[in-house]
């Protein structure tokens, strides 16, 4: 994008970050300004609503490609002056270097001008928590026997059944030796809650989830209260295996994007990882936390109607305060998928491209 001389905005948009608490991959809002790099969890309609970190660019190292990750060939290596490495993901070869020739120059420009000193703010220090795996926390918490006890808890006048308290979490996790002090464990517990595991049961937790930093979502309180993703609850049912035309994804790779999608079920919005392809037309899109070899989801696009919808007022059929640049596509199937562009300009791009080829 082109630089915003108010703002001092080099470069804008969506990049897939390794974590450092965490090996996961989230797709974050990034922001380039010409000393540091800066990215946000991308709230519902807001691209920096929530930011996550800053990533200083004095003295730092780029290294693009970095080819270690082999289902993840479109990823930069940042090593910052501070020592913590970045591993940032591009939807395609062309945003990759892109984004690695904006962030070199920015970084070249520091160098000459000797720009601001000091630390690299996103990694925590002497953290124990690097690498941890969540999957294996979750097991251990969600046990019926061992894990953490779930019971009915009175706040405020409302009754809360099936949860546990922010504090019983925190006693849980110490307990278990899965943290070693209670900050850990809030930051731990705040990594289950960031990756859907957790979710908050009544406003004390809401609030502190949309207020907070990074580590600090989660409250060590006995009146902020918690509880198991809604769909743990269906762990250990048989789910039939949907098997994969080969002839859908073997089409030419038109346009590839990151853009948010409303879910059918919970009506939350998600960022996703578009892949329009031709001859078969189709459009799929991908979780960008996994990979882009098993779709989410996909859909012909023969037959499909593909509409922009207007940014005065929230359209039918859309839940959330969305901030526009909304399109909706309907199958031939009559199923409607809402999609919402990070600017006008790419909502008109993929509507032409997804009009091509229906």
């Amino acid at each position: 994008m082109d630089a915003d001389q108010e703002t001092g905005v080099l470069r804008e948009g969506f990049l897939v970050k390794r974590g450092h608490l965490v090996p996961n991959w989230k797709a974050r809002w990034f922001v380039l300004k010409s000393d540091k790099l800066l990215y946000f969890k991308y709230e519902g309609s807001k691209k920096d609503s929530c930011q996550r970190g800053t990533i200083l660019l004095k003295d730092c190292q780029i290294i693009c490609p970095f080819l270690e990750y082999d289902n993840r060939p479109l990823v930069i290596k940042l090593h910052t002056k501070s020592g913590a490495d970045h591993f940032l993901e591009a939807c395609s070869r062309e945003e990759r270097d892109n984004w690695a020739e904006d962030i070199t120059s920015a970084v070249t420009k520091l160098g000459v001008a000797g720009g601001d000193k000091g630390t690299d703010q996103d990694d925590p220090a002497g953290s124990q928590l690097n690498n941890i795996n969540l999957s294996k926390v979750l097991d251990s918490m969600y046990d019926v026997h061992s894990g953490i006890k779930m019971s009915s808890h009175v706040h405020q006048g409302s009754t809360y059944s099936n949860c546990f308290s922010g504090s019983a979490v925190v006693d849980w996790l110490v307990f278990s030796q899965l943290a070693l002090t209670r900050v850990e464990a809030m930051t731990l517990a705040s990594a289950l809650l960031e990756e859907g595991y957790l979710r908050t049961v009544g406003l004390k937790s809401a609030e502190a989830l949309r207020a907070a930093s990074l580590g600090e979502q989660f409250m060590d309180d006995s009146t902020a209260l918690y509880s198991f993703a809604d769909s743990l609850k269906k762990r250990g049912s048989v789910k039939a295996e949907t098997s994969l035309s080969a002839v859908e994804m073997s089409g030419k790779v038109i346009k590839r994007g990151f853009l948010l999608k409303q879910g059918h079920r919970r009506k939350n919005w998600k960022v996703r990882l578009f892949v329009l392809r031709s001859q078969p037309a189709f459009l799929h899109y991908f979780d960008p936390s996994k990979d882009d070899v098993s779709p989410a989801g996909g859909f012909s696009l023969r037959g499909c109607l593909v509409s922009s919808l207007e940014d005065n007022g929230v359209p039918s059929g859309v839940k959330g305060n969305v901030q526009g640049n909304l399109f909706k596509i309907i199958t031939q199937a009559d199923t409607h998928y809402f999609i919402q562009a990070p600017s006008r300009q790419e909502k008109m791009d993929w509507i032409d491209a997804i009009r091509k080829h229906t």
